[in-house]
């Protein structure tokens, strides 16, 4: 007897199969089993399981349909490849990228069968598995007939009827030798057999290690200081230094070998400085030429770019522009001062500073290559602003320098520290006014480096480098003549010259010129320093540049802030030539090729290039090349090459190649050779001078230099140039427009 528990399991299936699927079952009459026994459960009505928290949504939401683009790009693939065109000579990004991503590849043997190869190792199969056949039935008939033979034997020789069942079954070998059996393709069971198969790296999990240490201890200390302690202080410190002095030449030996040693180290740091200084190099070789290639374009218009539309201007060019310089550390810094270096022709100096005296902060020394228009080549800093530079002829790695606070320094270029070889100070003399211009002269009789400088407190100071020292000696003190105040007690004071610039000349070693504040220009001399060989009434404003011709010698030139260029002969007191450029005028310089053509920059942002010789009335070229809040302050020749540079006040550095139209050389003619040199430069000069000279009563409608500034200058009686000539020097105006000065009627009204 089974417990009740024990029966219940079976009655309780039974049960369930008469309720749940009727009919479904059916008796054997004869043997009573049951067939289509687990037919139930498939027959059981089908109840699904919802989570809990699943969204109860009507049949029209169940019904609606979301519809999923899949695409075939590859997320992870880049979109931003580029790669360098030859043809155009630029990097260009690819606008095709290849979407396929591989997962798994492996390297396999397997042929296509429709493929030749496959076909060859196909009927190679074939021909191997018919021999195999046909060596298996020549077997099998050999067995056959070592059977028959004894059975053949047992017969009897007249029985008759195995003679055709031998024939037939020779038939069937032969038939079966000469034709092998071909094998049967086997079919496949599943011709997509595909298994997928992954697996997946196991990622180590991110740890944080973190440690802290305790802030160190800290106390307060304070103490007063009497007399009588810095006494007992310094009188410790004086047997200190005698106690190391005694032990120092007990141990002479061991002082010897400890001196070998910090020679040693010496030279191991040395060793080191010159790598580095082998890879400083090779990584400025290797910016060159990411700079090159960057700005290859610029390079090969400043090589080979030839403006075509000069052929059909009528004498009159253009400036191209090319690189321009600037630098982040140099914001807020005007250009004050550009000199190109006279051994390295892609070289130039620019100092930095400030014009404004209400916003004087730092300087800034800095010498670019147009071989690297993106970084300079050498930077110095300096706590006041550079004013102006000069770079020795014979020593090019020489930099001089004046600055803001009156104080010169020579910096040298092959030593790698920030800070000026040689430096003035207040005991050496330095200016008390901001130094405006330096230049390098000759070696003095000693062989001794020596230049000269210009400051507003009305002195030019010679500066001799003697013993690694700067040495100065006043040359002379500037002075207005005319002007003398007297003081109750009856002595006279002299006002003092302010000077703004000067220049030596080419060929007289002793002359040189000044310009001053006062809108003057001296003639003086190294020997003289009480007076002046000759003073000129050159402008109404302070005078910027004064600049000697570099061919003929007694031609300069001038500019000033009160919108005129002027031309001097230094044997006149009057000019031979005014322009006025409508603005007042940063710098002039003349060209190196030629002895009629100099530029000039003008503080609305605009260029201006004369040439004397193709029109002595006006500019042959007036183009603005900086935004006309930006003023423009100075400009340079470049000693070789058809370019220019020109800076601004916001620091910036502007590269601009002249057109031909603006550097034009003499035709040549038929069956004549072209002369050059510095003879027909000055031949070219002289024939302008003769001829402004030789025509001053002819009155001509030409305006030259007859400017809307000149005009009026003119009426209201302030020309200062016609005292020695019979006609005003403003070519265009009526004889009755003459100055006052020469004892010439009033004008009329």
């Amino acid at each position: 007897m089974l417990p009740a528990s024990a029966k219940a399991p079976h009655k309780q299936p039974h049960k369930q199969s008469i309720s749940i699927g009727r009919g479904t079952r059916k008796r054997d009459e004869d043997s009573g089993t049951e067939v289509g026994e687990g037919t139930d459960e498939w027959a059981q009505s089908k109840v699904t399981v919802r989570p809990p928290d699943q969204l109860e949504l009507t049949d029209a939401e169940l019904k609606e349909e979301f519809t999923r683009i899949l695409t075939a790009n590859n997320p992870h693939a880049p979109q931003n490849i580029v790669r360098y065109s030859f043809k155009e000579g630029t990097y260009k990004p690819i606008g095709f990228v290849n979407q396929l991503a591989v997962h798994y590849t492996q390297v396999g043997n397997l042929i296509p069968k429709d493929s030749d190869e496959g076909r060859r190792q196909h009927y190679r199969n074939e021909l191997v598995a018919g021999s195999q056949e046909s060596a298996k039935v020549i077997s099998e008939t050999e067995n056959l007939e070592e059977d028959e033979e004894p059975k053949e034997l047992e017969t009897e020789p007249g029985s008759q009827t195995d003679v055709p069942a031998a024939g037939a079954a020779e038939k069937v070998t032969e038939e079966e030798l000469m034709t092998p059996k071909q094998p049967k393709e086997r079919k496949l069971t599943n011709q997509f057999n595909f298994s997928e198969r992954a697996s997946q790296t196991y990622n180590n999990p991110v740890r944080d290690r973190e440690c802290q240490t305790e802030p160190p201890p800290r106390t307060n200390f304070s103490a007063t200081a009497n007399q009588w302690e810095i006494y007992d202080a310094y009188v410790e410190e004086l047997e200190k230094q005698e106690k190391t002095k005694e032990k120092e030449k007990a141990k002479t030996p061991v002082a010897k070998k400890s001196g070998k040693m910090a020679m040693r180290k010496l030279t191991s740091t040395e060793s080191q400085t010159d790598d580095i200084i082998k890879l400083s190099q090779a990584a400025k070789i290797m910016e060159r030429m990411v700079n090159q290639n960057t700005y290859d374009d610029i390079a090969q218009d400043f090589k080979y770019y030839e403006d075509p539309a000069d052929e059909y201007r009528d004498q009159v060019g253009t400036l191209l522009p090319l690189w321009k310089f600037q630098n982040d550390k140099a914001k807020r810094l005007s250009v004050t001062a550009l000199c190109w270096n006279p051994k390295y022709r892609d070289l130039f100096a620019v100092g930095y500073g400030s014009y404004d005296f209400m916003k004087q902060s730092r300087g800034m020394l800095l010498l670019y290559s147009l071989k690297n228009p993106s970084f300079p080549e050498y930077m110095f800093s300096s706590n006041s602003g550079i004013m102006c530079l000069d770079i020795h002829v014979e020593h090019p790695y020489l930099v001089a320098v004046g600055h803001y606070d009156g104080n010169v320094a020579i910096y040298n270029l092959k030593k790698p520290h920030s800070q000026p070889s040689f430096c003035s100070s207040a005991k050496s003399g330095k200016h008390s006014d901001p130094v405006w211009q330096v230049k390098w002269q000759k070696d003095d009789m000693d062989q001794n480096l020596n230049f000269f400088s210009v400051s507003s407190d009305g002195r030019i100071v010679s500066w001799t480098l003697v013993k690694r020292k700067l040495v100065h000696v006043d040359v002379i003190k500037l002075k207005v003549e005319g002007s003398t105040t007297e003081v109750p007690e009856g002595l006279q004071l002299h006002p003092v010259g302010c000077g703004t610039a000067f220049d030596f000349h080419k060929e007289i070693d002793y002359m040189f010129l000044v310009g001053t504040e006062e809108g003057k220009i001296y003639k003086c001399s190294k020997s003289y320093s009480s007076q002046f060989l000759n003073t000129y009434d050159a402008h109404n404003m302070a005078v910027d540049t004064v600049s000697w011709n570099p061919y003929h010698t007694k031609v300069f030139m001038s500019c000033s802030s009160d919108w005129t260029v002027k031309i001097w002969d230094h044997t006149i007191k009057t000019p031979m030539f005014i322009y006025d450029l409508n603005s007042a005028v940063g710098d002039v310089a003349w060209a190196p090729y030629s002895s009629t053509v100099f530029a000039a920059v003008t503080t609305d942002g605009k260029a201006h290039i004369f040439d004397l010789a193709i029109n002595k009335y006006e500019a042959i070229c007036n183009q603005p090349v900086a935004a006309k809040k930006n003023r423009l302050t100075h400009v340079q020749f470049n000693p070789i090459h058809p370019i220019i540079i020109v800076g601004d006040d916001r620091g910036h550095i502007i590269c601009l190649k002249l057109s031909p139209n603006l550097r034009k050389m003499p035709k040549e003619k038929k069956g004549q050779e072209v002369q050059k040199g510095p003879a027909v430069e000055i031949a070219k000069l002289d024939k302008l001078l003769n001829l402004d000279s030789s025509q001053p009563d002819q009155e001509t409608s030409r305006g030259a230099s007859l400017h809307r500034g000149n005009f009026v200058e003119a009426l209201a009686g302030m020309c200062r140039l016609c005292a020695s000539r019979a006609m005003c020097l403003y070519v265009g105006l009526p004889l009755w427009v003459r100055c006052r000065r020469g004892g010439n009627p009033a004008l009329p009204s």
